[in-house]
């Protein structure tokens, strides 16, 4: 449903996107990750044909995502809320209905759905203003899908909203996926990433470091289980294979008060593959 080919993007001496390549499937939800001023957003851009590429492809359902007609077979959700404040939750739906070219019964329909979608029809007439962040995170994905787009891109989806509403949206992108749709997910919450996505692609500085499956990436990138035991002595921390031959061998040396096994996870990969250090 998506795929780059070998993009390039540069702004001035900066190169914001080199040479990613990467492709995303119906009923597929795939990862995005990277730290700040990793190449995510100008790759995203690049993606919904808001950017031209210097040099490589962008497409959608095979075509160019510069044509308006190919475009309108996305539907973004950006982390900056897309929302009229002012409108009810049911006009903001109708707007952007009508901006996709939706009109009459077809419209009515569509709009039903968003909100039912979006759990707000007995919400629909009050002001957006007025809702919570979660309801208005959820209209915004809402407003993403209102005209049944293909693909679905979702920058940052779970910004600000409490758990109840997390777990809502989840359910949402979930069902989304069942339904056939390919969904590009971006987020800074690893865990997230590692419950709803079939693959995942981490960038730095405009690479792309590493594409799999959440559990091939851990396995290939996570790096040895930590054993943390505690004794007599104090704390011990040992990198290990196999924990429970090692647990073995330190009870052998004496009595051990506690243990537990911090296994490789997925924010474990990302930091070895980007680095431990801040970034702004």
């Amino acid at each position: 449903m998506l795929q780059l080919t070998n993009l390039r993007k540069s702004f001035g001496s900066l190169r914001a996107v080199d040479d990613v390549s990467l492709e995303i499937r119906p009923g597929e939800i795939f990862g995005l990750l990277g730290p700040n001023g990793a190449g995510k957003t100008t790759t995203v851009s690049l993606a919904v044909g808001l950017l031209k590429p210097d040099s490589g492809t962008a497409r959608v359902g095979g075509g160019d995502p510069l044509n308006p007609e190919i475009r309108s077979k996305v539907g973004v959700a950006t982390q900056a809320l897309a929302l009229y404040e002012d409108l009810t939750g049911e006009e903001n739906l109708r707007f952007f209905s009508k901006i996709q070219g939706l009109s009459g019964t077809t419209l009515n329909q569509r709009v039903g759905w968003a909100l039912e979608f979006s759990q707000l029809s007995d919400r629909r007439k009050d002001r957006v203003k007025t809702y919570s962040g979660g309801m208005q995170r959820r209209l915004n994905m809402a407003v993403a899908l209102v005209h049944e787009p293909p693909l679905l891109l979702l920058d940052e989806p779970t910004v600000g909203v409490d758990p109840q509403s997390r777990k809502a949206i989840f359910e949402s992108i979930l069902a989304l996926r069942r339904e056939g749709r390919a969904i590009l997910y971006t987020t800074h919450y690893m865990e997230e990433a590692q419950r709803l996505c079939d693959r995942v692609g981490i960038m730095d500085r405009g690479k792309l470091l590493a594409l799999d499956s959440v559990d091939n990436l851990i396995r290939d990138h996570g790096g040895r289980d930590v054993l943390i035991t505690e004794c007599s002595d104090g704390e011990k921390r040992t990198e290990t294979d196999d924990p429970v031959a090692e647990l073995e061998k330190l009870r052998q040396k004496g009595p051990l008060h506690r243990f537990r096994v911090e296994r490789p996870d997925l924010e474990t990969v990302f930091l070895n593959l980007t680095g431990k250090t801040l970034r702004d």
